[in-house]
């Protein structure tokens, strides 16, 4: 990553508003490929609706968003489903497991859901697994495996497509301070090493040291802390 690439992740005078209530109000942001960035800021103050307008999860009502040079506001829904299968991987607060599979099913369903046979896919994700630390839960059920083992898989789910970017929504909120550390030291690592970029969602200071910087969400506005917007 350098600081004269152009940005893979940008949004321009995003606005977005539920009933009466504005989430965004022209926020910007910018992510560069292979870079950490820290969105803070208190509940309620449009940190996770900005990250599902970068995603594509949900359109927002003004402004753009622009993917590797391609208008994402502009997408049909197929289109922007195709690149949450393909170029986007999530890590959600509680995990979002399925819960009728194992630990190995679930990193392999993005795979499976691609195309990919079954046996590539759960070796695939066996590799992930075992890059984890989390290789003796792959045939352990959600329900059978800790909260810090379950948000590990969830992280393997999200690396295994080789993902251009992670889009991680307080992905250590339910978890305690030592699994939190291991989840984050994990993810950002693997992250680095596959020259992933990561939106990474939270309101602790000890989650967003793991990032490159950080930018403040408040009133539904964005500001760069390091001034890179």
């Amino acid at each position: 990553m350098t600081a004269s690439a152009p940005p893979l992740l940008a949004a321009s005078g995003l606005g977005k508003t539920y009933g009466r209530t504005a989430a965004l109000a022209d926020a910007s942001f910018s992510l560069r490929a292979g870079e950490v960035v820290a969105v803070m800021g208190p509940s309620g103050s449009g940190k996770s609706t900005l990250l599902h307008c970068l995603a594509g999860i949900v359109r927002p009502d003004a402004g753009t968003v622009s993917y590797d040079g391609r208008d994402l506001t502009s997408l049909s829904d197929a289109g922007r489903s195709a690149l949450r299968r393909t170029d986007f991987g999530f890590v959600f607060q509680f995990g979002q497991l399925v819960p009728e599979l194992t630990g190995a099913e679930n990193v392999a369903l993005p795979l499976r859901l691609n195309g990919e046979r079954r046996k590539a896919a759960e070796r695939r994700a066996m590799e992930w697994l075992e890059r984890l630390e989390v290789a003796d839960a792959a045939g352990k059920r959600p329900g059978e495996v800790s909260g810090g083992q379950g948000q590990r898989i969830a992280v393997a789910r999200a690396l295994v497509t080789s993902p251009r970017v992670i889009f991680a929504d307080e992905p250590t909120g339910a978890l305690d301070s030592l699994n939190g550390e291991r989840v984050m030291r994990l993810l950002t690592e693997a992250a680095r090493d596959t020259r992933a970029a990561v939106v990474l969602v939270t309101h602790e200071a000890r989650v967003a040291a793991y990032s490159d910087r950080e930018v403040v969400v408040r009133d539904g506005s964005v500001r760069d802390t390091a001034g890179a917007l």
